[in-house]
């Protein structure tokens, strides 16, 4: 799964069936013209939500079967996080990739609950962790029993409401942890409780940072997109627009050919 340069990409939350296969439909095209491998995201609950209010998705169950149907109609692998021990057991029955949420990368039960599936596990980065200290949580997914592993920084809190991406961090995950570095370029723009109490963000520097993180060396990449940031759910003010997705993905790849050379 993390063995070549891949993508994980998708809508941060899922939505109805149309829209999940309008994205997964265009990713499936993108993987096979570039031929880089794709794996499909989304979340069946976004659980760490600013607000009790905010939209969290369509549950577990449901969840489910929406992206079971992306697998059929496209074939892609899927992610997707889980928040709580009892989620990995059938989470890990339909998904390729478990993933743990920043805010609970060091949540020992639910690492333990992960690993125990035997599907490779992402773990995302806390955003006040330092490369070095992943090693630990990568280590409690490995010792329950997970197939492979992966870290995937997004963003470091700089102050008040602004993450810093530093681009030593690839290199010191790997150094540290053993694992791939993955580099997570949508939620690394975020700008916390900037959105009248919400999460915003500034989409804008997206292709410089997965630019900037690929010359460094990353070993995949993160990037949530949606055909219409402004109208998602979850995470609208920091997703890259579809229809920008593959431009941006020729330029890392021409980027990856230099670095091979």
């Amino acid at each position: 799964m993390f063995d070549d340069f891949f993508l994980i990409a998708g809508p941060c939350a899922l939505e109805d069936d149309t829209l999940n296969l309008r994205v997964g439909e265009a990713l499936a095209e993108l993987s096979a013209a570039s031929g880089l491998p794709l794996v499909f995201k989304s979340s069946f609950d976004k659980a760490n939500r600013s607000k009790l209010d905010s939209p969290r998705g369509p549950g577990l169950e449901e969840g489910l079967k929406r992206l079971e149907t992306v697998r059929r109609d496209t074939g892609l692998p899927l992610l997707t996080d889980i928040h709580e021990p009892h989620q990995a057991g059938p989470v890990g029955e339909v998904v390729d990739v478990l993933q743990i949420p920043a805010f609970l990368c060091r949540q020992t039960d639910l690492l333990v609950a992960a690993g125990r599936t035997g599907r490779a596990v992402n773990v995302k980065k806390g955003q006040w962790m330092a490369p070095e200290e992943m090693a630990a949580a990568v280590a409690k997914v490995k010792a329950s029993g997970a197939s492979e592993v992966a870290v995937t920084e997004r963003g470091t809190i700089h102050g008040y409401g602004d993450l810093v991406v530093d681009m030593r961090s690839f290199a010191r995950v790997r150094a540290a942890a053993g694992v791939p570095a993955v580099f997570d370029g949508t939620h690394s723009v975020q700008r916390p409780g900037k959105a009248a109490g919400s999460s915003g963000g500034d989409p804008e520097h997206i292709p410089a940072l997965v630019r900037a993180a690929v010359a460094a060396g990353c070993d995949g990449l993160f990037l949530e997109t949606h055909p219409d940031p402004p109208s998602a759910p979850s995470d609208g003010t920091n997703m890259l627009p579809l229809a920008r997705l593959s431009a941006l993905v020729d330029e890392v790849l021409r980027i990856r050919e230099v670095l091979d050379r």
